[in-house]
């Protein structure tokens, strides 16, 4: 052991620094739940308007499924340089620019009058949301050392499960309403106040964010330097094992790497996420509403858990290997098995899979991101978790068209077709994630084997 990370390994230990760490995740990781609750909230509450699109404003299965997923086209292409002007401008200003801009482009859904408007906005949100998950990654791995950024991140994919729980029954809760309301239709009350939500939780990021520990006024100037120092530590031997600037970045095999793993992961989230609402309501018999919006919380509720648990426990290089190993195996068993319970007509059993895929799915983001933000530092970080975040997040463009050229294929009426094609590629990442052995990186020698 090197006398760095003897030292390195002391200061971890340190009460001053653990205060520090408590401080920082107290103050600053609520906001950032609350700013993804409402993104993943703006972003997938177009499955509660589906069929109301169709019938009121005739967009085709086709044109819906483009319109899911040509969100992450727009995406993709503004993510490394919304996450270049992050670093520029810092966090603070940026992310909440992000919130309100978006927030104001869902609310315009309110006003869709077919299907090209619809196709159009999609895009323009992806536009406008592009760098938020990635800046945020970016700005826990420079607040948090290595050692507890799983726990941080896991608490901020919390925001995934708590965005479902309570935004499917308030999606289901606004569309009753709003169908009760003269003149309007229940989808487009929903749009139109989620959108609202997301420019109210931008307004407040600005006021609560900090850039970075050295301007915190909440911690101690004993608390300020252990937090430094432990980072500038960290970034030294990210500088010396990693890549540096923007194309070394987005030239390097490991960025690549993960890109693909994280693609396969996107796939899984999102062709579940996109179709939950509808796979729930033909799995129960009931029209989507209220009643689906509370049975589509279940999953989420237990998501908390195994994404909080696993967050925890995922502090060491071999614990995050086996973690997301074993989590995208039982990504990929238990949607099939979700698939199987559509054709074979059991919701029960339905359910309980869909539940264990979630869980699966959701544990397993921050055991990801553990990796690249382990030899990424500045600009690299900037380009290279912006790339994987981008070009993985298009997992999120082809699940919904996969899926619903599979169903059409196939002539499959209870679309467990399209399910079943999802539901192969976590098999891929898990083969990944074991291959991730063959890696060395210097700091792994902080987090121990």
């Amino acid at each position: 052991m090197s006398v760095a990370t003897s030292s390195t390994k002391e200061m971890l230990d340190s009460p001053i620094l653990k205060s520090a760490i408590r401080k920082a995740a107290t103050r600053l990781m609520p906001m950032l739940v609350i700013l993804y609750v409402v993104s993943f909230l703006d972003r997938t509450n177009v499955g509660f308007a589906e069929a109301a699109l169709g019938a009121d404003k005739g967009v085709s299965a086709g044109a819906f499924a483009l319109g899911a997923g040509i969100f992450f086209i727009g995406y993709a292409i503004f993510e490394i340089p919304s996450n270049l002007l992050l670093k520029k401008v810092g966090a603070k200003v940026w992310l909440a620019r992000i919130a309100i801009t978006w927030g104001i482009v869902s609310a315009c859904f309110a006003f869709v009058q077919g299907e090209t408007s619809f196709v159009i906005l999609r895009f323009l949100l992806g536009v406008t949301e592009a760098g938020l998950f990635p800046g945020v990654i970016m700005y826990l791995a420079e607040w948090f050392p290595n050692k507890v950024r799983v726990q941080m991140f896991a608490i901020f994919y919390l925001a995934q499960p708590f965005s479902q729980m309570i935004g499917n029954p308030l999606s289901g809760w606004l569309i009753n309403i709003g169908d009760q309301l003269p003149g309007v239709r229940g989808w487009q009350v929903m749009f139109f106040t989620e959108g609202i939500l997301a420019v109210l939780a931008g307004i407040a990021a600005f006021f609560f964010l900090i850039n970075g520990p050295e301007k915190a006024k909440f911690l101690n100037v004993d608390e300020k330097f252990a937090l430094k120092e432990i980072m500038t530590q960290e970034d030294t031997v990210k500088d010396e094992t990693g890549p540096r600037g923007v194309f070394a970045a987005m030239r390097n095999g490991r960025v690549w790497y993960f890109t693909l793993i994280y693609f396969c992961l996107q796939i899984a989230v999102y062709g579940v996420t996109f179709f939950l609402p509808q796979q729930v309501s033909s799995l129960t018999g009931q029209k989507v509403g209220l009643a689906v919006g509370l049975l589509i919380a279940v999953p989420w509720f237990f998501g908390i858990f195994s994404c909080y648990l696993i967050g925890r426990a995922a502090n060491t290089v071999a614990k995050r290997r086996t973690f997301g190993t074993v989590l995208f195996v039982s990504t990929g068993l238990c949607i099939l098995g979700s698939a199987w319970a559509g054709t074979n007509h059991q919701p029960v059993l339905g359910l309980i899979f869909i539940t264990l895929a979630v869980c699966s799915f959701l544990a397993v983001g921050p055991v990801v991101w553990a990796y690249p933000t382990a030899f990424l530092a500045g600009s690299a970080a900037a380009a290279g978790i912006g790339l994987i975040n981008s070009l993985g997040n298009l997992g999120g463009f082809v699940a919904p068209i996969l899926r619903t050229a599979v169903n059409s294929a196939t002539a499959d009426p209870t679309g467990s077709a399209g399910v079943y094609a999802l539901g192969i590629l976590p098999f891929l990442a898990a083969a990944m994630m074991y291959g991730t052995r063959a890696f060395r990186n210097k700091a792994d020698d902080l987090l121990g084997k």
